[in-house]
């Protein structure tokens, strides 16, 4: 098992459905996050991330929007990591909420 997991943008951004990759419930969805913010957010959290700048999201692959590489910590899963990184996210920007 990898002892690593990516992040994309679109796993968080509240202006996509569960189709187009969003992995958080719409209310806890970020409008307008980047990799940037994610990789951040991330290191706050106490996490190790490296940032993969010249990637592109599998169901777009025509755009590099890039993603987080984040090493996995025991006892911690993915969609965890989400809901707590997409809320520190929120938390950074302030009660406007843009970037």
């Amino acid at each position: 098992m990898p002892e690593h997991f990516y992040v994309y943008p679109a796993y968080l951004a509240q202006g996509r459905s569960r189709a187009q990759g969003r992995r958080r419930p719409s209310g806890e969805g970020v409008p307008d996050v980047t990799v940037a913010e994610i990789a951040e957010a991330a290191r706050r959290l106490g996490y190790r991330v490296e940032v993969e700048a010249e990637k592109s999201y599998p169901r777009d692959p025509t755009t590099l929007v890039g993603r987080v590489k984040v090493t996995k910590r025991a006892g911690s899963s993915k969609a965890g990591f989400l809901k707590l990184v997409a809320a520190e996210v929120r938390r950074h920007r302030g009660p406007g909420g843009r970037p």
